[in-house]
């Protein structure tokens, strides 16, 4: 018998000349083995593809729908899995929290029962879900003032500045602090007392118009646990700021003593308005200088931005260099603590990325551009045979893979989404966007495995065959 040559096409070429149909094989008449003893895991993956199980996704579509009974179906269908005890943390803050609040038990019952319905309900799921690690910060950092003091740890007062010594060789915020000017104090309140505060919002609405698809959501619970840790942080090793040392040198510090503006008191001064006074003096936390969440926040938004942005990133960390000089400038932070912030930024940025930031596509300007999403760095190898990587995605763990539980509650995978469930096939391009391609799309206009074999009994000793669902056609050749 003449030796064949079968090529197993993915795409079909564009040629004029048509394969004669006598010649195209089914893949399954090829499979010696017969169909009672075949693995039924291939069956179901193709029924649950052609039953519309996934039915076709829009990344850039958000939810409209107000049912909280479907979100509450799906929640028990859900499969829980190790990443979701953040839920578990974040529930664990805030009872602590509301604990330690004064007695108010019908407000604080309400305002679960509000926050229940926001995190059920579709249409404010999606934006409260991700965003529930800042809102709880916020109420972690303001009922710290509540803790028993005899449950509060000592305050160091000598730790930083003998710090900034050992690695600085000198105090570096009382240098920079020891000659002022209004117009170095208006340089310094533009990025402390405004951009701290607005540039969170702004960030968030740059990422969510103008980057992929899912980003918002993965800033938005890095931008809160990184603020959580650092206020814990603040609660369980809690040192005093340079004003300190300038007001009352190395001498003890006593929880209950009174806050200060700083430099910012320069600022109320110039502008004749309370606008820091008061609101330093009466801080929950006056002595949680290390980590500097100022610098921690700018930290994490120019990595962010530059993921996104990369020709801006000079931009983004010039305004970091900036933040920095106004923190040590106006007396508010020691140069260890800015380091440990921007430490901490950091590592939530690192572990966001590795796993859970889609990646930006240079070609797209703005979100509604976006066709799919792929996420993380990692790219792993496909189990062909299983169907799905151990990223859990299709072709070199560029796609997440449907398990039919993704949701809201997992970190990003609100836009979880593959060629597969607009109806793609594994290389080729999308039945109702042709013009589109897949990201495992070859450059070729055709890819092939090539198997040599003397006959149809031969065909599974050599290299493996696709899955029948993966081909286009099989072709024999003489």
């Amino acid at each position: 018998m003449p030796e064949s040559t079968t090529y197993i096409g993915q795409t079909k070429p564009n040629s004029p000349l048509k394969w004669p149909v006598s010649l195209k094989l089914n893949l399954a008449q090829l499979n010696p083995i017969p169909q009672k003893y075949r693995s039924s895991r291939q069956p179901r993956m193709r029924s649950r593809a052609k039953s519309g199980a996934n039915p076709p996704d829009d990344v850039t579509k958000l939810k409209t729908s107000f049912a909280i009974w479907d979100n509450l179906k799906a929640l028990q269908r859900r499969r829980w899995r190790i990443y979701d005890l953040q839920h578990l943390l974040v529930f664990l803050y805030i009872i602590f929290s509301l604990s330690i609040l004064p007695s108010a038990p019908l407000l604080k019952l309400g305002g679960l029962v509000v926050l229940g319905v926001l995190l059920l309900m579709p249409i404010t799921q999606q934006f409260f879900l991700p965003s529930l690690p800042i809102w709880t910060y916020l109420l972690h950092f303001f009922s710290s003032r509540f803790i028993a003091t005899e449950y509060r740890p000592h305050i160091w007062v000598r730790v930083l500045p003998a710090l900034e010594n050992v690695l600085y060789g000198a105090n570096i915020s009382n240098i920079l602090s020891a000659h002022t000017h209004p117009i170095l104090d208006v340089l310094a309140w533009i990025p402390y007392g405004i951009g701290h505060f607005a540039l969170p919002a702004i960030c968030s609405a740059a990422l969510f118009v103008f980057a992929a698809p899912g980003t918002t959501p993965v800033f938005a619970r890095a931008f809160g646990y990184m603020c959580m840790i650092g206020v814990t942080i603040g609660v369980l090793l809690p040192c005093t700021p340079p004003w300190y040392e300038k007001a009352h040198g190395l001498e003890p510090a006593q929880y209950g003593m009174p806050g200060s503006p700083a430099g910012l008191a320069r600022i109320d001064e110039l502008f004749g308005v309370d606008m820091y006074g008061t609101k330093f003096t009466t801080a929950p936390l006056p002595f949680a200088a290390f980590p500097s969440l100022h610098s921690a926040d700018a930290v994490l938004e120019a990595l962010f931005m530059s993921h996104c942005f990369p020709q801006f990133r000079t931009f983004f960390f010039g305004y970091v260099v900036w933040i920095w000089w106004a923190t040590m400038y106006l007396n508010h932070h020691y140069a260890i603590d800015l380091v440990g912030g921007g430490l901490l930024a950091a590592i939530a940025y690192y572990m966001s990325r590795g796993r859970w930031l889609p990646r930006p596509q240079p070609d797209k300007t703005h979100r509604w551009q976006y066709e799919y999403v792929e996420y993380g760095d990692k790219s792993t190898y496909t189990d062909e045979e299983r169907g799905y990587g151990y990223a859990n995605g299709f072709g070199l763990g560029l796609l997440e893979r449907r398990d039919g539980d993704s949701d809201e509650w997992t970190l990003g995978s609100s836009s979880s989404f593959d060629s597969l469930s607009r109806g793609d096939t594994i290389c080729g391009s999308s039945s109702s966007t042709p013009g589109i391609l897949s990201p495992t799309t070859p450059d070729d206009d055709m890819r092939h495995t090539v198997l040599n074999f003397a006959s149809v009994d031969e065909a599974w000793n050599g290299d493996r065959l696709a899955h029948e669902n993966e081909l286009n056609e099989v072709v024999v050749m003489r």
